[in-house]
């Protein structure tokens, strides 16, 4: 399979502090990957990098097979992105935000996003702070996805938010990917969520470094998936004493 995101003894560092240290990754084309790892292992950090917002210190990233920091135009034209904390003004509504965005991305479809807000039963016409958490992480989906993206970057999508919005962003997130087979990357807490769409999960330890186990490997465990990762998690936590960081 062509791959997506090449990673490669990846460092980053903020404020002189290390935050990611020798991290490999590899997602392919179609994959669906869930990151997993305790809070401050790192996950929002290598989204962040992954979109050419933080310079490597040292290794090496590429996102289509570009660098994401000299090309970052070209690749965040081809990403999807959904962060834990919505980054649109709250006074904003819906058709305004999409406005907005529209011209950034030449692949735009006012169709396409007709159809997932729709799907998502997304509240278009009330500025985006009146919304519920769950409501503005539903529109935040439906905006990630109106351009077609090639890869989507989700960073925590499930958090903090009702059962049933949890259950319409799962069932949005399933439509989207099955007609496409878009790459997507998973940073969740919410390992029942994740078990129902993930291909790989990607066990993060301590400075990012990334374990990867293919869900075929783990069915082979006679206990649920869940349990399984969850104690690939302690295991991790009890062996490692690293400082938090984001």
């Amino acid at each position: 399979m062509r791959e997506i995101i090449t990673v490669r003894k990846l460092m980053i560092k903020r404020s002189r502090q290390v935050v990611l240290d020798g991290v490999d990754l590899d997602v392919a084309h179609g994959e669906v990957c869930v990151l997993v790892g305790r809070n401050g292992a790192g996950k929002t950090t290598l989204f962040h990098a992954l979109l050419g917002g933080l310079n490597p210190k040292r290794g090496l990233i590429r996102v289509f097979g570009k660098d994401p920091v000299r090309h970052q135009r070209y690749v965040r034209e081809q990403i999807g992105f959904v962060p834990s904390i919505p980054d649109v003004p709250s006074e904003m509504t819906f058709n305004e935000i999409a406005a907005f965005m529209e011209p950034h991305f030449p692949s735009w479809s006012a169709t396409r996003l007709d159809e997932m807000s729709a799907w998502l039963c997304v509240s278009r016409g009330v500025p985006f702070g009146t919304l519920s958490k769950g409501q503005q992480m539903k529109a935040m989906l439906a905006l990630a996805l109106a351009h077609d993206p090639k890869l989507l970057l989700l960073d925590e999508p499930f958090g903090g938010i009702d059962p049933i919005a949890r259950k319409e962003i799962l069932e949005g997130l399933i439509h989207s990917i099955q007609p496409m087979k878009r790459a997507v990357l998973i940073a969740t807490h919410d390992l029942d969520a994740a078990a129902r769409v993930a291909d790989a999960f990607l066990v993060m330890k301590g400075h990012g470094r990334i374990h990867k186990r293919m869900v075929e490997d783990i069915a082979e465990d006679t206990r649920p998936v869940t349990e399984t990762l969850l104690g690939a998690l302690k295991r991790i936590q009890t062996k490692e004493s690293t400082p938090c960081t984001l």
